[in-house]
């Protein structure tokens, strides 16, 4: 809840090196005023030192958890990749799992070793298959029947043998919202284990010669809390690891279990703790493997808003106020600012909830029911539907919604032709930019104008 001072500072939803001093929010030592000053807004800002700290700690996590069975830590490029951040991931010694030929492309522009990239994708093109053979990535996880005759192929077609896992439906539905379940049967992804597909998927792969079938994959969903729907999927996929050894007389050496570890976004919440949640893991995957007689597979996860989400706040200024009558007597107070849902759909898209503060000073006003809307031509452009904020919110005011750093910027748009912002590093005092902020002009720059005709 706000604290006294109505400054609304919950530690659990920003990042590690985030504080209220000198009575505005402070992140790596960077006052809201001055990066709003120095880069505009809307601004993501992300914190450079929580990042590679919460990377390390899922690291950590795994190879205590794991031990000698420990796999890789593979961070999801789709909750949000910039070259700079592949350089992070890089320098902490994790993998990068990237789902198409852009994300890749993102990871080769950093240096990227291949050899620690994995590629996902349910719709992969043939171009960006050839490319991530041809560079030489870790492993590809094949989604469909077609694929595995396209990877084949291709393959082949290059004299190489390609390593690849099979990603699985194990029929789970994951407590988070419908989009962003992944694992029941009627999804778009990977291959069912109920309905004998997973089992005809493993067949075909062995009879191409030109791949070579490391493990199984899943992943369940995002946004999830507790380790049942895990552990089930984990339960599931060892199972066909021990049909897979009966039948083949011979264990396939990989697991991976995906990520969507729940992060907090309002106060009181609490994200996972990947060494709480790793352990938990490590023993159902022992007690399965025990079961089965198998030996214990290498295991690798997927983070990626549990990485990231957390690290980032993004600063928007207030432009307008007004305050809407409503049934009963009651007063909503509209607080408009310079963003929306063109940097972060999420609310639309999944009725996501977040938290708000006014960041540039301290308001010892009343609270007052609020929502916060973006500038954009949609009723349902609301980043945060209900809200107490202090009622002396006004025009040029500063505004931080935290544990933006996930599928804020990589899912933002130029809707009503709207640049799309920035992304500052901040560490140690000190604030560069990492990604620049869209103009007019990029905006422009895709349009074919074909010249006057003279009369």
């Amino acid at each position: 809840m706000p604290s006294s001072d109505n400054s609304g500072f919950a530690p659990e939803v920003f990042s590690t090196n985030s504080a209220i001093e000198n009575n505005e929010l402070n992140v790596a030592g960077c006052s809201a005023t001055r990066l709003a000053s120095e880069f505009g807004t809307p601004l993501f800002v992300i914190d450079e030192d929580d990042f590679k700290l919460r990377a390390a700690s899922w690291k950590s996590a795994l190879e205590k958890s794991f031990a000698l069975h420990a796999g890789t830590v593979f961070y999801a490029a789709k909750s949000f990749i910039s070259v700079e951040v592949a350089k992070w991931i890089n320098e902490v010694g994790i993998g990068l799992d990237v789902c198409t030929g852009g994300e890749l492309a993102v990871a080769l522009a950093a240096d990227f070793p291949a050899d620690r990239i994995e590629v996902h994708g349910n719709n992969k093109s043939e171009i960006e298959i050839r490319r991530a053979i041809e560079v030489g990535v870790r492993a590809i996880v094949i989604d469909s029947f077609q694929e595995i005759e396209r990877v084949a192929r291709i393959a082949a077609e290059l004299g190489t043998i390609q390593k690849v896992l099979l990603r699985l439906t194990p029929g789970i539905e994951a407590h988070t919202h419908e989009f962003i379940a992944t694992a029941h049967e009627d999804v778009k992804f990977g291959f069912s284990i109920a309905s004998g597909s997973a089992w005809k998927a493993v067949e075909h792969v062995e009879e191409q010669d030109s791949l070579r079938l490391a493990g199984f994959h899943c992943h369940i969903g995002s946004q999830i809390f507790g380790i049942e729907g895990f552990s089930i999927a984990a339960a599931r996929l060892i199972e066909l690891l021990a049909k897979y050894r009966n039948h083949f007389d011979r264990q396939l050496p990989e697991l991976d279990l995906g990520g969507g570890y729940g992060i907090a976004y309002l106060p009181g919440e609490e994200s996972e703790d990947p060494h709480g949640v790793l352990a938990a893991l490590s023993q159902v995957v022992n007690d399965e493997c025990a079961k089965h007689s198998l030996n214990i597979p290498f295991v690798s996860i997927e983070p990626g808003r549990a990485i990231v989400g957390p690290t980032t706040i993004t600063l928007y200024q207030v432009g307008t106020t007004k305050s809407v009558e409503l049934d009963g007597g009651l007063t909503r107070r509209y607080i408009a600012v310079d963003g929306g849902m063109s940097d972060n759909i999420r609310p639309a898209l999944y009725a996501a909830e977040y938290h708000a503060l006014l960041a540039n000073r301290r308001s010892s006003a009343d609270l007052v029911s609020s929502r916060l809307v973006g500038k954009h031509c949609e009723s349902g452009d609301i980043i945060i539907r209900e809200i107490d904020l202090p009622e002396d919110i006004g025009p040029g005011d500063l505004l931080a919604i935290p544990a933006t750093g996930a599928y804020g910027r990589s899912m933002a748009s130029n809707y009503n032709h709207v640049p799309r912002p920035a992304v500052v590093a901040v560490k140690g005092g000190k604030a560069r930019t990492i990604v620049r902020r869209e103009t007019e002009k990029d905006l422009l720059a895709l349009d074919v104008v074909e010249p006057a005709r003279e009369n």
